[in-house]
Protein backbone atom coordinates (compact mmCIF):
# COMPACT_ATOMS: atom_id res chain seq x y z
CA UNK A 1 0.00 0.00 0.00
CA UNK A 2 1.41 3.45 -0.92
CA UNK A 3 0.46 6.57 1.24
CA UNK A 4 0.34 5.36 4.21
CA UNK A 5 1.73 5.66 8.33
CA UNK A 6 4.87 3.52 8.59
CA UNK A 7 5.44 4.65 12.31
CA UNK A 8 5.96 7.17 14.81
CA UNK A 9 8.57 9.66 13.82
CA UNK A 10 8.53 11.32 16.94
CA UNK A 11 7.31 12.44 20.69
CA UNK A 12 7.37 15.91 21.11
CA UNK A 13 5.57 17.46 24.58
CA UNK A 14 6.31 20.83 26.20
CA UNK A 15 8.33 20.53 29.28
CA UNK A 16 9.70 23.51 32.23
CA UNK A 17 12.96 22.16 31.84
CA UNK A 18 13.47 20.71 28.58
CA UNK A 19 17.43 20.49 28.77
CA UNK A 20 17.36 18.92 32.44
CA UNK A 21 14.61 16.59 31.63
CA UNK A 22 16.14 14.96 28.42
CA UNK A 23 19.48 14.33 30.11
CA UNK A 24 17.52 12.39 32.45
CA UNK A 25 15.83 10.64 29.76
CA UNK A 26 19.14 9.91 27.90
CA UNK A 27 21.30 8.66 31.22
CA UNK A 28 18.34 7.00 32.46
CA UNK A 29 16.51 5.32 29.90
CA UNK A 30 18.96 5.62 26.73
CA UNK A 31 16.62 8.11 24.55
CA UNK A 32 18.74 10.40 22.44
CA UNK A 33 16.71 13.27 22.74
CA UNK A 34 16.87 15.40 19.60
CA UNK A 35 18.58 13.10 17.02
CA UNK A 36 18.63 9.89 15.78
CA UNK A 37 17.10 7.21 18.32
CA UNK A 38 17.79 3.71 17.10
CA UNK A 39 15.01 1.73 17.78
CA UNK A 40 14.38 -2.29 17.76
CA UNK A 41 11.77 -3.25 15.14
CA UNK A 42 8.66 -4.43 17.07
CA UNK A 43 5.27 -3.71 17.74
CA UNK A 44 3.67 -0.21 19.13
CA UNK A 45 0.19 0.62 20.05
CA UNK A 46 -1.30 3.72 19.25
CA UNK A 47 -5.02 4.22 21.09
CA UNK A 48 -7.17 7.07 21.88
CA UNK A 49 -8.19 6.15 25.60
CA UNK A 50 -11.93 7.73 27.04
CA UNK A 51 -11.26 11.92 28.70
CA UNK A 52 -12.23 9.84 31.75
CA UNK A 53 -9.45 7.42 31.85
CA UNK A 54 -7.85 6.48 35.24
CA UNK A 55 -5.17 4.39 33.63
CA UNK A 56 -2.74 7.35 34.23
CA UNK A 57 -3.17 10.45 36.32
CA UNK A 58 -6.11 13.50 35.05
CA UNK A 59 -4.04 15.90 35.15
CA UNK A 60 -2.09 14.50 32.09
CA UNK A 61 -3.35 14.47 28.88
CA UNK A 62 -0.67 11.59 27.49
CA UNK A 63 1.48 8.89 28.70
CA UNK A 64 4.41 7.47 27.32
CA UNK A 65 4.94 3.86 26.91
CA UNK A 66 8.78 2.49 26.21
CA UNK A 67 9.00 -0.95 24.75
CA UNK A 68 12.08 -2.36 26.98
CA UNK A 69 13.98 -5.81 27.20
CA UNK A 70 15.09 -6.75 29.98
CA UNK A 71 12.50 -5.35 32.34
CA UNK A 72 14.17 -6.35 35.57
CA UNK A 73 17.40 -5.54 34.76
CA UNK A 74 16.11 -2.04 33.66
CA UNK A 75 13.81 -1.22 36.67
CA UNK A 76 17.06 -2.61 39.04
CA UNK A 77 18.90 0.15 37.30
CA UNK A 78 16.33 2.70 37.67
CA UNK A 79 16.03 1.98 41.44
CA UNK A 80 19.40 2.04 42.29
CA UNK A 81 19.15 5.61 40.43
CA UNK A 82 16.48 6.59 43.13
CA UNK A 83 13.83 6.07 40.82
CA UNK A 84 10.84 4.66 42.22
CA UNK A 85 9.49 1.59 39.55
CA UNK A 86 5.83 0.61 40.39
CA UNK A 87 5.14 -3.16 39.83
CA UNK A 88 1.39 -5.06 40.19
CA UNK A 89 2.59 -7.96 38.54
CA UNK A 90 -0.74 -10.04 39.74
CA UNK A 91 -2.29 -6.71 37.87
CA UNK A 92 -0.34 -5.73 35.00
CA UNK A 93 1.70 -8.80 33.89
CA UNK A 94 -0.06 -11.92 31.97
CA UNK A 95 0.79 -13.63 29.29
CA UNK A 96 -1.07 -12.23 26.53
CA UNK A 97 0.55 -8.58 26.80
CA UNK A 98 3.67 -9.20 28.20
CA UNK A 99 5.35 -6.90 31.54
CA UNK A 100 4.65 -3.68 32.89
CA UNK A 101 6.37 -1.55 35.51
CA UNK A 102 5.79 2.22 35.64
CA UNK A 103 8.15 5.51 36.65
CA UNK A 104 7.88 9.25 36.72
CA UNK A 105 10.05 11.65 34.92
CA UNK A 106 11.67 14.56 36.84
CA UNK A 107 8.41 16.77 35.89
CA UNK A 108 5.81 14.26 36.69
CA UNK A 109 5.14 12.64 33.43
CA UNK A 110 4.30 9.05 34.08
CA UNK A 111 5.98 6.25 32.03
CA UNK A 112 4.79 2.57 31.09
CA UNK A 113 7.69 0.39 30.92
CA UNK A 114 6.84 -2.58 28.29
CA UNK A 115 8.15 -5.92 27.68
CA UNK A 116 5.77 -7.49 25.27
CA UNK A 117 5.69 -11.54 25.98
CA UNK A 118 8.08 -13.24 24.09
Amino acid sequence: MTGHVTGIGGVFFRAGHPESLAKWYADHLGVTPFGPWPQAEGVSVFAPFPADTDYWPAGKQWMLNLRVSGLDALVARLEAAGIVAERRPEEWDTPETGRFARITDPEGNEIELWEPPK
